[in-house]
């Protein structure tokens, strides 16, 4: 699998870039955190169906990311999806070979999005981690950037069937090299980061005069 992206997946991009900024008003800060080259987890907290979206339509490398095996079950949209570079994962099991799949991927340069929490929140709030990604973070050995993102829960909530139009808003943190802690402490380390990032995110958007 190439690390460029394919003429399809550049397409597709920009395409979801105008789409983001107009019916969101969508804006991302500090996206330079997250390097041009090399494997790369960008883990976010999961608000919405949208998240994957918005990640990678402003982001100028590729993206990588993994989804629930259901939705692969739709021939056509399991065929854009995967030409999307994504991959199917079985939520509720230890999918070895997702895992094996997302590891491979990582130390072959890829950027990969991950979601801790494990799917969707039910309020806007970040929810519990799931051990995983500790797992993956010390085999694969990559920095992790962390991403908060604000404003996708009201746009498209669970309870509703398609989203509405809500602005948007997604702040980056610096990059943190953590597989050298135990599993443990790197969910805890993510968990924490993200809390405090969405909370910064909040503040700015409040007008609060933080820095970015």
């Amino acid at each position: 699998m190439s690390m460029e992206a394919t003429p399809f997946y550049k397409t597709i991009r920009g395409m979801s870039r105008v789409t983001t900024t107009l019916a969101f008003d969508l804006k991302v800060y500090r996206q330079d955190y997250v390097p041009m080259r090399g494997g790369v987890v960008i883990a976010s907290n999961h608000q919405s169906y949208l998240d994957p979206v918005l990640i990678a339509s402003q982001l100028k490398r590729p993206l990588s990311f993994l989804a629930k095996s259901e939705l692969f079950e739709n021939k056509y949209f399991g065929w854009l999806i995967r030409n999307l570079n994504a991959f199917p994962v079985k939520q509720g099991a230890g999918d070895v070979g997702a895992v094996k799949e997302t590891i491979r991927r990582l130390q072959e340069g890829h950027a990969l999005n991950l979601f801790p929490e494990g799917s969707r929140c039910d309020d806007g709030e970040i929810g519990p981690m799931q051990a995983g990604i500790g797992l993956i973070i010390r085999k694969a050995g990559v920095p992790v950037v962390p991403a908060a993102i604000d404003g996708s829960f009201q746009a498209w909530p669970k309870t509703r069937t398609l989203p509405k139009p809500r602005p948007i808003r997604m702040l980056y943190g610096p990059p943190m090299q953590l597989d050298n802690l135990k599993a443990a402490e790197i969910v805890k380390r993510i968990d924490v980061t993200l809390r405090g990032l969405l909370s910064r995110l909040r503040e700015m958007e409040r007008g609060e005069g933080i820095e970015v």
